[in-house]
């Protein structure tokens, strides 16, 4: 009980605090909004492509009927709000989505009234490969921001991130899976070379939204398996200046003990951790992984050098 309530009070935020982490949280979510409306008014409604989602339904509907793509988004998403309220976090994710929602519809239908008056060439370009990659880059951006901050979007972004926490599935590939059916859509209502434009524009979505969710990933994880963990594990934290780990294993073939050395470097280190292993056991096995993230532990253990 004391343990829990220790940890309770390090938690605790006081009413200052969590007015601040509020604040942050809106106005990063408002511009993650306005990002994604400028990319989609800019490079994806000019040049028809409708990639996935309410927002290209919203292209499709516009092109058929004249209904201002930001309006429609924003009625649509109303019955998607009562999912998302009971699989993402109740009142705090439906204020942080009406938030998007509503900053992303009224931006995209200004930017779309207001950008060929203020701009001397709209659209900025006639190619479509362009507009297909710009589009994705700044909504894949504008979206990671929203994410990271704790809204969505709306539209199938709220699917998609359902199976996102449910499944661990990438943002990335759960876009796929929920906007695929609009894409097709777009195909038969524009032409399919439109339809290949949007899905590059998903997949540019993809890649930059986990790049603004996750980072880049600079950090390895190694393995090493060895018979002589003892001058590899010296040469690690002498000439690399990075801790390590090491444990008994047991080889599931062979039986024999060995001990595995774990490990995390800049990926630039990479070579220089195959060199140290090659000059002194070439007959250790390595793996090599990709962290993500890595967090706390960072300074390098101190060594006596007397």
């Amino acid at each position: 009980m004391q343990l829990s309530k220790r940890v309770k009070q390090k938690l605790e935020l006081n009413t200052g605090e969590r007015l601040l982490r509020l604040s942050v949280q809106q106005v990063m979510i408002i511009a993650g909004a306005l990002l994604s409306a400028l990319g989609y008014a800019v490079f994806q409604v000019p040049h028809n492509i409708a990639a996935g989602g309410v927002s290209g339904l919203g292209i499709i509907v516009n092109h058929l009927t004249g209904f201002p793509v930001g309006m429609f988004f924003l009625l649509f998403n109303i019955p998607l709000f009562a999912l998302g309220f009971f699989w993402l976090g109740r009142w705090q994710f439906v204020w942080s989505s009406i938030v998007a929602v509503i900053v992303f519809s009224v931006g995209s239908d200004i930017f779309i009234r207001y950008l060929p008056l203020w701009l001397e060439h709209y659209p900025l370009t006639s190619d479509g490969l362009l507009a297909a990659i710009y589009a994705g880059v700044l909504y894949g951006l504008g979206t990671g921001l929203i994410y990271r901050y704790g809204g969505t979007i709306g539209g199938t972004s709220i699917t998609a991130r359902i199976i996102y926490n449910v499944t661990g599935y990438p943002l990335s590939q759960s876009y796929l899976f929920t906007d695929l059916a609009v894409v097709l859509i777009s195909g038969f209502i524009f032409s399919m070379e439109t339809a290949l434009l949007a899905t590059i524009t998903i997949i540019m979505v993809g890649i930059f939204s986990d790049f603004v969710l996750e980072g880049s990933s600079q950090m390895r994880t190694l393995m090493i398996v060895t018979e002589n963990p003892e001058p590899i594990r010296y040469a690690i934290i002498n000439e690399l200046k990075r801790g390590v780990t090491e444990w008994e294993v047991t080889g599931g073939y062979s039986k024999t003990k060995r001990t595995m050395l774990y490990l995390t470097v800049l990926r630039s280190k990479i070579y220089d951790v195959k060199y140290i292993i090659s000059r002194i056991d070439p007959d250790a096995f390595m793996v090599v992984g990709v962290s993500q993230q890595t967090w706390g532990g960072f300074n390098a253990p101190k060594i006596d050098r007397r």
